[in-house]
């Protein structure tokens, strides 16, 4: 098992790993929309709120050497499915043809008030 760490992604604010590496599987954590650097959030809007969840996402995915398709399974999580559509939008441009498997749900409320935080794995190839 390795801890992944990367400075392009925001820092873990608990006790937790940015990601953990487990021969070929990578656990990423929840990433919200913070920008790296300076912590704070991207916008109060959702297609920007999920565009940097995603590239916190990859950020560390490319820290363990891995790369976007090797993403097998993201989980989304909202604060309002009726921004489903706009989320989508992004996700499905970030991940072009490449198709991980899926859950979106909606959450009463996530960490510092944001409208997503998204999670993923990622498997060598």
């Amino acid at each position: 098992m390795k801890n992944i760490h990367t400075k392009n992604a925001p820092q873990a604010v608990g006790p937790y790993s940015q990601g953990v590496l487990v021969k070929d599987t990578l656990y990423v954590s929840g990433q919200i929309p913070f920008v790296p650097g300076t912590m704070t959030l991207v916008s109060d809007d959702i297609s920007d709120q999920t565009r940097q969840s995603l590239s916190n996402i990859l950020a560390i995915v490319e820290a363990a050497g891995l790369k976007k398709e090797d993403i097998v399974r993201c989980g989304v999580f909202m604060t309002d499915l009726g921004d489903f559509s706009k989320m989508n939008t992004v996700y499905a441009a970030f991940f072009g043809d490449h198709k991980p498997a899926r859950a979106a749900v909606e959450v009463r409320r996530l960490p510092k008030d944001v409208l997503v935080e998204i999670d993923a794995i990622a498997v060598k190839p």
